[in-house]
């Protein structure tokens, strides 16, 4: 636990939320202008983007940039990978996009992936090994669709095809990087090749290593404390371990003890973070709406660091949110890929968009709003919201809107079509 002379902040659950707001560059959303260097903004400030395959309404990461970034593009971070190669994807918390310039703090996760394939995956299977990096060594890139299959072997959660899974194992020890991604078909190519040779080189202590990982954790929420749901943690080692880690960078003065009055348990921000605290306090005292703007509306990604620790989304908005998208169909709550709806600093519902780029279309599968929640009465919420509707229609390419058929949601169709340009205009139901 912090010491007596650990400098700590109480705030209350208003505070609490601006702050988050703040820190996580949505005061408005889409404040940051439409250049790729906003992406370089985005990853400064939080540290870490979690990526996952899913293209429904957008992949989780550029989710979480079209959120902050106006007029965003999804080419402007694939550049960032497989072009300067300022981001690489490893293993944070899940799949991450990192800057490559940390690569020697998060190569513990190719370390330990390289002894336990050495004893096993790679000796059993030596020779399919040497094959494929003799193919990438004399002919460079190499997709597993390059390469006739090979019997499937049993391969984390199911059997796979040998070359898939040996190429894998080969990314995952840091021996191949991804080239570039085609869709969700992955090219490898020797990490020599990838990566500066310093770089490479380069080796930091595994403590080291995994008190820069925790503190990312940190850095990409805002506010966790000391448990919560066990993904927010993977890749830190045992808990007993991490434990000793957090004291750690609270000793150093790299994470800062929160108290929220209401909340149990003491919470953590980088220390960075402290003018973004100022901030939120002097905003509240003034009764100034987030970062002295109109409130805007952000479709959150599933996986946005900001909804990380749902129990935070509990005690701190009263809001509920599950990703249910593994969820059985038959006991789903809401639906399959829903973001939440962030108004200002509030939570106010949930909506489920799907993109079909083929017909260029948008489809708005349903909303949900918080109980006591108005959209049609709201203050301005009609127009932020429609704001970020053509905002979110833009970013997946979309020319048209197609709005639920719902009755309850009829009024807000009617309002929200009515400030559509002819673009933009709702198709009749």
């Amino acid at each position: 636990m912090p010491s007596a002379a650990t400098p700590r902040f109480t705030l209350d659950r208003a505070t609490a939320r601006r702050f988050l707001v703040l820190r996580h560059l949505l005061t408005p959303p889409r404040a940051l202008p439409a250049e790729p260097e906003s992406v370089l903004t985005v990853m400064a400030r939080l540290g870490s983007l979690q990526f996952d395959p899913l293209d429904i309404a957008g992949r989780n990461h550029d989710l979480v940039l079209a959120a902050r970034i106006a007029g965003y593009q999804r080419a402007w971070t694939d550049a960032y990978l497989y072009q300067t190669r300022a981001f690489y994807e490893t293993y944070n918390k899940g799949l991450s996009l990192v800057p490559t310039a940390e690569l020697p703090w998060y190569r513990v996760t190719w370390d330990l992936h390289q002894v336990s394939h050495d004893t096993t995956t790679f000796v059993e299977h030596a020779d399919l090994v040497e094959e494929l990096l003799g193919r990438i060594r004399r002919d460079g890139p190499l997709s597993s669709t390059d390469v006739e299959p090979r019997a499937a072997i049993e391969w984390y959660w199911r059997p796979t095809n040998q070359v898939r899974a040996i190429l894998e194992a080969l990314a995952e020890a840091g021996v191949l990087g991804l080239a570039r991604r085609e869709g969700n078909r992955r090219i490898y190519d020797l990490a020599e090749r990838l990566f500066p040779a310093a770089l490479l080189d380069e080796r930091h202590d595994l403590d080291d290593q995994r008190r820069h990982k925790l503190r990312s954790r940190y850095q990409a929420n805002g506010l966790l404390g000391s448990g919560g749901q066990a993904e927010i943690w993977l890749g830190l080692g045992k808990a007993t371990e991490w434990h000793l880690r957090r004291q750690e960078l609270i000793e150093t003065g790299a994470i800062v003890p929160v108290e929220i009055e209401g909340l149990k348990g003491v919470r953590f921000m980088v220390a960075e973070d402290r003018p973004f605290l100022e901030q939120a306090g002097r905003e509240i005292g003034a009764g100034l709406p987030p970062g002295g703007a109109a409130p805007g509306v952000a479709f959150l990604a599933p996986l946005d660091p900001l909804v990380w620790d749902r129990d935070l989304l509990r005690r701190l908005w009263d809001f509920d949110y599950i990703w249910e998208v593994y969820v059985p169909a038959a006991k789903r709550r809401w639906g399959y890929y829903v973001l939440p709806l962030l108004y200002g600093d509030r939570f106010v519902g949930r909506i489920e968009p799907r993109a079909d780029r083929r017909a260029k279309t948008l489809r708005l599968v349903d909303l949900w709003w918080e109980d006591g929640f108005d959209p049609i009465v709201a203050d301005g919420f009609v127009e932020a919201f429609t704001a970020a509707l053509v905002a979110h229609a833009r970013f997946v390419g979309a020319t048209r809107i197609v709005w639920p058929r719902t009755a309850r949601h009829r009024a807000l169709g009617e309002r929200v079509r009515a400030r559509l340009g002819p673009a933009w205009k709702l198709p009749a139901r």
